[in-house]
């Protein structure tokens, strides 16, 4: 007998922050990143992005490629501490509507999955907070002196995330048709379209015109949107986007 599963993405689906951002913040904390760089490489985009004159995809690199060069030759230790606090301080600040999803999901006997675009550090410390059954993030390769190399296996792409699917399909034995899945960007999308029940919480516009495009998918997904203290369920095919 299969098993049916729910697989999560973590930022902007289950957290309302953006965990890289606080662990590139900690890391400045720390001196681990030079606090120049922050004003100097990723401010700018940071400032466009808050007034909403950027793009978010554009400050995120920014940080990532900074985060990236960082670690080279960084002891694992240090950057498994600061995932550590990061989760600590911020690990609570979730959607209501994912977190009792999670809760719902583990009261049915379902396998919860993580797979995130975040650090695998980060993502292993949520998952243990929300006692999720498995988890894949981006890998950050350690070689055999026990430092990072400066090699990247990144899980933030479509693509990426369903190879993961796949591996998780055979590991946990998962009837896919079955399943669920709850994504907000075109990374994502994959993930969506891979199950039987999608779910596309505070979805970018960029994944709304997809699963526009995919007759499939725009029939089976449920599009939630929350703000504030509501919780919206929206019918996909009464969307109307309004560029300003």
């Amino acid at each position: 007998m299969k098993n049916c599963a729910a697989f999560f993405d973590i930022d902007g689906t289950i957290s309302r922050e953006g965990l890289i951002s606080e662990m590139f913040k900690k890391m400045i904390k720390y001196e681990l990143i030079e606090n120049s760089k922050w004003y100097r490489e990723v401010e700018p985009a940071f400032i466009q992005w808050n007034k909403r004159l950027g793009d978010y995809d554009l400050y995120l690199q920014k940080m990532v490629d900074i985060y990236s060069e960082t670690i080279k030759f960084t002891n694992p230790f240090h950057i498994s501490y600061i995932a550590q606090k990061v989760i600590e301080q911020k690990g609570e600040r979730v959607y209501t509507y994912s977190r009792e999803r999670i809760k719902w999901h583990k009261e049915q006997g379902h396998i919860v999955i993580a797979i995130s675009g975040s650090p695998v550090e980060l993502v292993r410390e949520m998952t243990v907070m929300y006692g999720m059954d498995d988890y894949r993030g981006t890998i950050y390769e350690i070689g055999d002196d026990g430092y990072y190399t400066g090699k990247i296996v990144p899980m933030w792409d479509s693509r990426s995330k369903e190879k993961a699917i796949a591996e998780m399909t055979e590991k946990h034995q998962i009837d896919l048709s079955a399943s669920y899945a709850y994504g907000d960007t075109a990374g994502d999308f994959s993930m969506l379209k891979l199950v039987g029940h999608p779910f596309a919480i505070n979805p970018t516009k960029e994944l709304i015109m997809n699963i526009l495009k995919d007759d499939g998918l725009k029939e089976a997904v449920t599009v939630i949107v929350e703000r504030k203290d509501v919780t919206y369920q929206l019918n996909i095919d009464s969307l109307h986007l309004v560029d300003l």
